[in-house]
């Protein structure tokens, strides 16, 4: 969305702070031996304690207040109470609500525990990727750059990118234009960030797979040639100069 006058900030800043919140206290609740249903009842309460609704379930239907993937799974992971964490877990985390008629994102994944399988780097690489990508962006850069940006990047550090999820604008809904802040230069697209407006920005960083694909239940998202993926995102507020990050109470960079 375009933030044409100041309650339209204050309203996207109060629902970023909301899933950011919401965000770092899942993770620090996360516990070996927790199912993944019981830590998203978790999310849910938090964000009905603050008046959010779920932004999955109100626009799709999701069977969970917040998507939890864990290992293989790449994106969209259902919570369920037979999905038990475990020592060394790769959780990913994403959040995104309504409030007042606003919308923000955000999502991050980490370790659970001791990194006993080491995917740390991914992670790493991933958050890191992230910060940067977001570091580039202003009014009139490419989109197309930033996605040129986020694969190079990749590539330094010996992953892919998964080349079918996106970064999105946000604010008025879930998903709004422009659709496609993808993780790799498209070369025709000419689009543009525009000053004043609200994104997500997401990276998927992986180890085998470029595509995701959707497994039998209708929602989880897995790689097309195995491995991990490891995804943050921040919802921003792009300016002419460095972006705002309206979530930044997730506080993945600290």
């Amino acid at each position: 969305m375009s933030i044409t006058k100041e309650s339209e900030l204050i309203g996207m800043k109060k629902i970023s702070e909301v899933v950011g919140l919401t965000l770092k206290l899942m993770r620090k609740y996360a516990k070996v031996g927790m199912s993944t249903k019981e830590l998203d009842e978790y999310g849910g309460e938090i964000l009905k304690s603050y008046g959010a609704k779920s932004a999955p379930y109100v626009t799709y239907g999701f069977p969970g207040y917040t998507c939890i993937s864990v290992n293989e799974e790449a994106a969209h992971g259902i919570p369920s109470d037979k999905k038990i964490l475990k020592e060394g877990d790769l959780i990913n985390i994403d959040v995104s609500a309504e409030l007042n008629g606003f919308w923000s994102d955000n999502g991050g994944s980490f370790v659970l525990g001791k990194d006993i399988h080491n995917h740390q780097p991914l992670v790493d690489a991933s958050k890191n990727i992230l910060k940067k990508a977001i570091n580039n962006i202003k009014g009139g850069v490419k989109i197309a750059d930033i996605g040129y940006l986020i694969e190079t990047e990749a590539k330094k550090f010996g992953f892919k990118v998964i080349k079918n999820l996106a970064g999105h604008g946000v604010g008025r809904s879930l998903h709004e234009e422009p659709e496609n802040i993808l993780n790799y230069r498209v070369k025709t697209n000419r689009e543009r960030f525009r000053k004043n407006t609200t994104v997500a920005i997401e990276t998927f960083i992986s180890t085998n797979s470029t595509i995701a694909v959707e497994l039998q239940d209708g929602w989880t998202l897995v790689g097309n040639k195995g491995g991990y993926v490891t995804q943050h995102e921040q919802t921003i507020l792009v300016t002419g100069k460095t972006p705002v990050i309206l979530t930044k109470s997730n506080e993945i960079w600290f």
